[in-house]
């Protein structure tokens, strides 16, 4: 497994309301927070959160979306009253990626053979710190040689699929921890107008 990140600022800005976090233990996984407004940092406080929780998680634990389902509701309950931000977070479990989405970050599938898919399109909008999160289950198949890419939405925004599709295609001869940046690019060619961010997993 190969796991690697970017994140960018919006243009005129200094803070970033993006994070991510890579676990790199028994049990690699990957999760992306996206604060809205002035978030002060909110996105940074709910991975921190997520990363006690993954600390002391058995490998078994990672496998169950009641796992996922629960670390966000404690989440979204240790965030309330102050800025929301989204949520999205995985984990390879043999064959299969399973884990939750909140709000409108995406988690695509690249397979090596077929049409690109979007797993989290039908996550809504719910987000951690407004106490109605909604936890959106992700359990998906995947093989040997898939990429699965959390992007947040400044990230996605400015691509479609058949763009995704052609950067990967046009990135083979790089080596993956480049791929990340080089989405970023792509999305920020005509300025940034958020705050943009991409996790990639090759399998």
């Amino acid at each position: 497994m190969e796991i690697y990140g970017n994140s960018r600022t919006q243009d005129g800005r200094s803070a970033n309301e993006d994070a991510f976090l890579i676990g790199r233990g028994a049990i690699p996984y990957a999760a992306l927070c996206d604060g809205s407004g002035n978030a002060g940092q909110v996105a940074k406080r709910a991975l921190k959160i997520l990363d006690g929780l993954a600390s002391q998680a058995s490998p078994e634990d990672f496998q169950l979306f009641q796992t996922w389902a629960n670390w966000t509701h404690l989440m979204d309950s240790a965030l309330l009253g102050g800025a929301q931000s989204t949520f999205l977070a995985m984990a390879i479990i043999h064959d299969r990626v399973v884990g939750v989405c909140a709000g409108d970050s995406r988690l695509y599938h690249l397979p090596m053979d077929g049409e690109i898919q979007i797993l989290t399109e039908e996550a809504g909008k719910s987000r951690l710190g407004s106490g109605e999160v909604v936890p959106f289950p992700i359990h998906h198949r995947i093989n040997r040689g898939d990429i699965l890419l959390l992007m947040s939405d400044g990230a996605w925004t400015p691509l479609n699929l058949p763009k995704l599709r052609n950067l990967w295609s046009r990135s083979l001869s790089l080596h993956f921890s480049e791929f990340p940046a080089k989405i970023l690019n792509e999305a920020g060619r005509s300025g940034r107008a958020d705050d943009m961010t991409v996790v990639a997993l090759k399998v």
